[in-house]
């Protein structure tokens, strides 16, 4: 192989392999045995595939096919290594396509990678959602470069399509032209007829072998184009493990694919998003509107030292202001905007640049995305922000999706990735420049001016070269020689440049490790699970029990009241309740969420009704004829009780320890509609279709990174 060959190779190998450090780096702590339990991230040994894990449930489908994906698979891989498998690989993903998207779009060699790499994993914006628990949205937002490759290689091959269709007609007259040249010059010799059929024999051979390369050119544009769009497909697929990630991915897609291949990207997204789409339109949440309150509550926050628009170009500013690195809580959050839109900021004008032309519209628009997400989260945290974000919320169904605005920061990830990879790059050319300049030589060699690489005189060689015209020189047969020649000259010249690009490519590793450093550096915190805050917990063994003997009808109201608990063995901030993904019957939960000293109201009434009847003390038989069978009480975590003691001793108890109760309640009503199996079976074959293209599209990558040959096929001469 030779060292270009080698280089191609490790030039992709090494992102890889460093973004895979930089997740275990990040997650380590989760690794050790144990589940995932903090604020908004739950993992449990088993889920099961309820009505809630469908987005059939009173609340709103937050969590599809997210549930759904985990009651599938944890019926035969423990639940809490498929959440660390999922969070470790997106964190992998992320880095490894932020270097993909710069190798791609700016050519750039594996220092100026590793930086973009960095750029994607160790930023504020990955530290806040790990703490929020949001491992699921990570998924969505490791998707997002690999969505952008995916679009352009569509362009790209939908341009080759073109290219490759025009050429049969060009080499049939071109072939034709031959022929009849080819003849006439024969045919006026008469002792040489023989000659001219052989002749004009060969030339059909040619055409014919011509018409058949154009067809193969296009069975190969046709499969290139259908693996680009499975690929495309896998990555929104990807995305969509939850509504807001598929909104992330398909929002990329539809910027970077361009109108003619809009209507394909609109239907391959509608199929990632198929589950909680079809969710939205069976159980009716979607109708309803948000509660207002939700708007300010989840509004991009200020940081200390930045305002709000200071925050989300820093990629920080969550709404909430516990789920932060504490590096990030003082005037040090200051220092490390400055230094992360530094490193970005040296890079933006080669972005923009006009640059290779079939990346020129991608990367423009993925500079003018990045702005956009960054100016309206901020201006929807003014005053009049959050007024037409109340009124959209309470007028238009599904608006609440958009209510956590600081998410959609992560659109500006692909654009700052591609920056700082470009700034590295430019600063380590002006560096290399200065050292060299004291040394420029008295004959410099030519110069391209458009990217500055060495030219070779080709009319020289053309034109005074024996080489070059071997025919001219000593006849056909020294064809070969001339070949060995221009190959032996090529070689000297490589090897006279290699010195020049050793030095260029220190230097670029040398800026590229300054980045990495200083990138690093300004967010300490982040590393081995956000300071230590992400760690693998142990469930008491009360859970395993009560699922088990929770074997009949009815749903299951939980106490205390409420969907956060403060359990000893989760730490000291409040996590969700892991009843409704533990137990194998539906948790009712009222949705309700305690945000900045408030309570943002859930789109449920069901839940509600439940909670007050529970906590007001009522009978057994008024919860029955809501569809409850089962009260859980939860007995090591603090919240409201009320008068609930009455109920439950008039209940039937079924298990008790230290940790947990259950109880049961006779006769409960059904409360499922006519059509709930139908309803069921439709929601099921949309969460089947979504998996069906993430698998897909992974199938599809892996053929066109190893393909499968016949042996002897390609070998078989024509004939």
């Amino acid at each position: 192989m030779t060292g270009r060959g080698r280089g191609v190779r490790w030039d992709r190998i090494w992102p890889a392999g460093y973004s895979l450090v930089l997740a275990l780096v990040v997650v380590g702590p989760l690794l050790g045995p144990g589940y995932l339990l903090l604020r908004d991230g739950v993992s449990t040994p088993r889920s099961y595939p309820t009505d809630s894990a469908l987005g059939l449930g009173d609340a709103a489908p937050r969590a599809v096919p997210q549930d759904w994906l985990l009651a599938t698979v944890s019926s035969v891989v423990d639940g809490g290594i498929v959440v660390k498998a999922i969070l470790v690989a997106a964190l992998w993903a992320a880095g490894w396509g932020a270097a993909a998207l710069a190798r791609r779009l700016l050519d750039v060699p594996v220092g100026p990678q590793l930086v973009a790499a960095t750029i994607a994993v160790w930023n504020p914006y990955v530290a806040e959602r790990l703490l929020q628990g949001h491992w699921s949205l990570l998924a969505g937002y490791a998707a997002l470069p690999w969505t952008v490759l995916a679009a352009y290689g569509i362009r790209r091959h939908a341009q080759e399509k073109l290219t490759v269709a025009a050429q049969p007609d060009q080499n049939l007259r071109r072939d034709a032209a031959d022929v009849h040249g080819e003849a006439n010059n024969h045919d006026q010799v008469n002792d040489h007829d023989q000659a001219g059929r052989h002749i004009r024999a060969g030339a059909r051979s040619r055409r014919n072998a011509r018409i058949g390369a154009g067809t193969r050119g296009r069975v190969n544009v046709r499969g290139q184009g259908f693996r680009a769009w499975a690929v495309l497909g896998s990555c929104l697929a990807a995305a969509g493990l939850t509504p807001t990630g598929a909104l992330l991915a398909g929002c990329v897609a539809f910027v970077v694919i361009g109108r003619r291949n809009l209507v394909g990207a609109l239907g391959l997204w509608c199929v990632a998003s198929a589950p909680w789409l079809v969710a939205v339109a069976l159980s009716g949440t979607g109708a309803e509107p948000s509660d207002p309150a939700g708007i300010t509550a989840f509004a991009a926050r200020a940081e200390p030292g930045l305002g709000t628009i200071g925050s989300l170009a820093g990629l920080g500013g969550i709404w909430n202001a516990q789920a932060v690195p504490g590096s990030r809580t003082t005037l040090f959050a200051l220092v490390g905007t400055v230094v992360l839109l530094l490193v970005v900021a040296g890079g933006i004008r080669r972005v923009a640049a006009p640059g290779d032309a079939a990346t020129r519209y991608i990367r423009r628009a993925l500079l003018i995305l990045a702005a956009v997400v960054i100016a309206l989260p901020a201006l929807g945290a003014t005053g009049w922000g959050l007024h037409v974000g109340q009124f959209l919320v309470t007028r238009i169904p599904g608006a609440g999706l958009f209510r956590d605005t600081q998410k959609y920061v992560a659109l500006a990830m692909p654009a700052f990735a591609l920056c700082a990879a470009a700034g590295c790059g430019a600063i380590a050319a002006r560096v290399g420049s200065a050292l060299r300049e004291p040394n420029v030589p008295e004959h410099p060699s030519p110069v391209n001016p458009s990217d500055g690489t060495l030219e070779r005189n080709t009319d020289i060689t053309e034109h005074h070269s024996p080489a070059a015209h071997p025919d001219a020189a000593s006849g056909g047969d020294t064809a070969p020689q001339g070949e060995a020649a221009r190959d032996s000259e090529a070689a000297r010249e490589d090897a006279a440049a290699e010195p020049a690009r050793a030095d260029d490519s220190s230097g670029t590793g040398l800026v590229a490790a300054v980045f990495i450093v200083l990138l690093i550096v300004v967010l300490p915190d982040l590393a081995w699970g956000v300071g230590g805050a992400m760690r693998a917990v142990r469930y008491p063994a009360g859970w395993q029990q009560v699922a088990e003997r929770m074997d009949g009808p009815g749903d299951v109201a939980v106490l205390p009241g409420g969907m956060f608990r403060e359990f000893p063995y989760s730490g000291r901030v409040p996590v969700l309740d892991p009843a409704p993904r533990m137990l194998p019957r539906d948790v009712l939960q009222t949705g309700e969420l305690p945000v900045r000293g408030g309570t943002v109201t859930g789109e449920g009434s069901r839940a509600r009704i439940v909670e007050k009847l529970l906590l007001s003390g009522a009978t057994p038989d008024e919860l029955a004829a809501h569809g409850v069978g089962w009260v859980l009480v939860e007995h090591t975590s603090p919240g409201p009780l009320g008068d609930s003691r009455a109920t439950l001793d008039r209940s039937t108890a079924v298990y008790t320890d230290h940790d947990l109760s259950l109880y049961r309640v006779p006769n409960p009503r059904d409360m499922s509609a006519k059509s709930h199996g139908l309803h069921r079976s439709i929601a099921t074959i949309a969460h089947l279709a979504w998996a069906l293209l993430l698998l897909t599209g992974v199938a599809a990558a892996a053929c066109g990174r190893w393909p499968i040959r016949r042996t002897g096929r390609a070998e078989r001469p024509d004939r």
